[in-house]
């Protein structure tokens, strides 16, 4: 007969109270450096400009400390939309009036934020996500403030373009934004094509509603290249598509995806450098080089064999003697 054991009784686990502890101390001290932080950027008033501030793309924890500061301390704010940036401002308890700058302003409007600037005043801009001025209103403003001398102090944080970039697999030393594509299907495969050269990753933004025709027109110009569609970026729902335009439209149309989309362009292969490019690069860098530091530059930076440089550097060396 075997003998039953009686049933085990859960006891406190006293490790996980010990952790729990710790993790809760952690995020106490977290919280009042944060707080001394603020503070300490608080204390000082706004050196008067214009700030252009970042602010979150989804996940509002994405502001920075600084932006909060700035936003809370600025003698003005204008933003796109006062009922969205609202949301930002009483997530934070920052009960501040709001002004609006967008696409619609005109030279009145922009001339009375220089006034402001003008007076001395600390004026904040903000888009409704992300980056002020990447395909978002405020480059006339900037551009008038630099021209009259005005101090314009950046404000960095989320951005969607460098966002997407870093997490999509796609090569990230070199890129070019293009803002949206063309809607017309004509001028949206011109655009694309005149865009084959660029060696770097391409970089676009898109609606739901076009991807398809996007995708469609990629896989025209581009049929080899790898593609990533990222969408809803720190977001709840945020996810990355990568594959060929063909591939990705063909999944789409199971799931046709929504919310903010950021589309990007893997670059084509590298053209091999001819003898004459090489020899413009030699004949400019034997201006400012040594022709041994000439060769070495030009042979590596364009990948060809160092003798053909080398050779080269030489015969223009003999023309100019």
């Amino acid at each position: 007969m075997t003998k039953r054991r009686a049933p085990k009784i859960p006891q406190p686990d006293a490790d996980s109270d010990a952790t729990a502890a710790i993790e809760a101390e952690r995020a106490a001290a977290l919280l009042a450096a944060v707080s001394r932080q603020f503070d300490k950027l608080g204390a000082s008033p706004l050196d008067p400009g214009l700030y252009l501030v970042s602010t979150p793309i989804g996940n509002l924890s994405d502001i920075s400390i600084r932006a909060l500061s700035v936003l809370a301390s600025a003698d003005r704010v204008y933003c796109e939309d006062t009922r969205h940036s609202r949301k930002l401002f009483s997530a934070f308890d920052m009960g501040r009036k709001l002004e609006t700058y967008h696409d619609f302003s005109g030279e009145a409007d922009r001339e009375r934020i220089l006034d402001a600037l003008r007076e001395g005043k600390a004026v904040a801009l903000i888009s409704d996500a992300g980056t002020p001025l990447i395909a978002d209103p405020g480059y006339k403003l900037v551009r008038d403030a630099v021209a009259e001398g005005i101090r314009v102090f950046p404000v960095p944080g989320a951005s969607a373009i460098l966002s997407a970039l870093v997490a999509s697999g796609l090569p990230t030393d070199r890129f070019f934004f293009g803002g949206f594509l063309p809607p017309k299907e004509g001028a949206r495969l011109e655009a694309l094509e005149t865009m084959r050269a660029v060696p770097g990753t391409l970089v676009f933004y898109e609606t739901p509603s076009r991807i398809g025709a996007a995708l469609a027109a990629i896989e025209t110009v581009y049929p080899d290249r790898m593609v990533a569609v990222a969408r809803e970026l720190t977001k709840l729902h945020e996810t990355i598509a990568k594959g060929t335009a063909r591939e990705l439209a063909a999944a789409f149309e199971i799931e046709p995806p929504q919310g903010e989309i950021v589309l990007l362009i893997a670059p084509g292969e590298a053209a091999a450098a001819t003898e004459a490019d090489v020899e413009i690069a030699l004949r400019a860098a034997l201006k400012t080089a040594t022709l041994k530091e000439a060769v070495e530059d030009v042979s590596k930076g364009l990948g060809v064999a160092r003798k053909l440089a080398y050779n080269l550097a030489l015969k223009i060396k003999g023309e100019a003697s």
